[in-house]
């Protein structure tokens, strides 16, 4: 019996139905040109001869005193975690997609093993899909890309790959200090405590930081200080219904952007992300006069530092969604980040986790009792996960797409997620669906903004 971590602990303790707590992929796979008619039925009866899944797919939980467990399930049942489900016609990526909201939607039983695997037929074109969802204990999103990456093969022509669950998977990657999405930060405060004199010596840089940070903001209207986002639709209470909306798009048309403007391509991206942003909030009658704030996890590594250790940090972002031109809403973007990464590069490893730490105080006040929800650092979290650069394959059929499928939170009612692959940004959009209506047209926003920064740019 292995007790979880403190952090693992927290996933399953915040878990609520209207907040479940798990992370997931969507693969798309086009069929191998050897596929018969009988492709699919003989895929899922092969991964179903995989009952005997490898730690921790064969471990579930167990509560003494408060602590959560992870023992072994001597009743493993394949059929609860392998589906093999079908699209009703005509088989669109719009059912596919309704069919993930759904599916995310709904909790993981605790009393079984935290994981699930569809698999999805029925799509047009000789296409079908994984969908695999793992409770957040049991995985993080770096361990949950490695997972999905490890289970799949470059060789176009390898065969005799087993399912993610008969893979051993690899440890999780923990960072060495900096959280990489807003729960786990929330999470890292629960170790605060250790090591309270190296703590300590971290509060002279934190109080001048802080200090700085609020009298800047005094002066200028574009620096981001702490608890400023203004108040939002994003920013309300959830339910439990999700809606996944996901779309791939050229990373050329970023890079030729970001060599436009001199700008890193994240910086493009967060551009792409506010103009969609700034046209949905419109199109609700609901864009605040102040912009939006975005928690950015950025890597503070210079290009030439070959050092080991993790050196990503949690960045607030001013999406300058108040400014109409696409080209000035890109620049107050591109000094945002340049200024809050410049902050960090100047403070020590233990001095950037607890600054992180010290903002994202009062959303794990929230988070974990319900109070201060006014106390607001950001309004939205855009995360940039790097992926394959190669195709990948899986018995021969060819890796289309991969969308990443996050989490969203009460009060951070939307997660924008993307990974590259190959020559693609693969955009995976999940917020609730009840508080934001026809969330779906952000895929369509995002075109827009792509192409208004082409404009400027001069590409178009």
């Amino acid at each position: 019996m292995r007790p979880l971590g403190p952090v693992d602990q927290l996933f399953l303790w915040l878990e609520q139905r209207q907040q479940p707590m798990h992370v997931a992929g969507l693969q798309l796979f086009s069929f191998p040109e050897d596929a018969g008619p009988k492709y699919i039925r003989d895929l899922a009866e092969s991964m179903r001869e995989y009952n005997t899944p490898k730690p921790p797919f064969n471990q579930r939980l167990v509560s003494r005193l408060g602590q959560f467990y992870a023992v072994e399930d001597k009743q493993f049942d394949i059929e609860h975690h392998f589906r093999h489900q079908a699209l009703p016609k005509p088989g669109r990526i719009r059912e596919l997609l309704a069919l993930i909201s759904a599916e995310h939607s709904s909790l993981l039983d605790r009393q079984r093993p935290l994981w699930e695997v569809h698999l999805i037929e029925g799509i047009r074109n000789r296409r079908f899909a994984l969908y695999t969802k793992v409770h957040h204990s049991m995985v993080d999103g770096v361990a949950a890309m490695r997972m999905g990456i490890k289970a799949l093969s470059y060789d176009p022509n390898e065969r005799g790959l087993p399912p993610a669950w008969a893979h051993p998977m690899l440890d999780k990657a923990e960072p060495s200090g900096y959280p990489t999405n807003p729960v786990q930060a929330v999470g890292k405060l629960a170790r605060f405590g250790a090591g309270v004199s190296k703590q300590l010596a971290t509060v002279p840089t934190l109080a001048r930081t802080v200090y700085d940070m609020t009298q800047k903001a005094k002066t200028d209207p574009d620096y981001v200080s702490v608890f400023q986002a203004p108040e939002t639709i994003l920013n309300q209470k959830i339910t439990g219904s999700r809606r996944f909306a996901a779309q791939s798009y050229a990373t050329e048309r970023f890079r030729q952007i970001s060599s436009a403007f001199g700008c890193t391509l994240n910086d493009v991206v967060l551009a792409v992300c506010s103009s969609a942003l700034r046209d949905y909030l419109i199109s609700q009658n609901a864009l605040p006069d102040k912009p939006l704030i975005a928690m950015v996890p950025v890597n503070l590594r210079s290009e030439d530092d070959t050092s080991s250790g993790n050196q990503i940090a949690m960045v607030l972002a001013n999406l300058a969604t108040h400014i109409a031109d696409p080209a000035n809403r890109l620049r107050t973007i591109k000094a945002s980040m340049d200024e809050a990464k410049e902050r960090y590069r100047q403070m020590t490893p233990a001095e950037i986790l607890n600054l992180t730490g010290l903002i994202m105080a009062p959303m794990g006040l929230h988070l974990l009792t319900g109070l201060a929800p006014e106390w607001r650092a950001f309004n939205v979290v855009i995360s940039n996960v790097p992926g394959p650069s190669k195709p990948l394959y899986w018995n021969g059929a060819k890796l289309e797409g991969m969308y990443p499928v996050s989490i969203a939170l009460n009060q951070i009612a939307l997660n924008i997620t993307l990974t590259s692959y190959c020559d693609q940004l693969e955009f995976g959009i999940i917020g609730c669906r009840r508080t934001l209506p026809s969330m779906q047209r952000l895929l369509d926003y995002f075109e827009n903004g792509l192409k208004e920064l082409e404009i400027s740019a001069g590409l178009r």
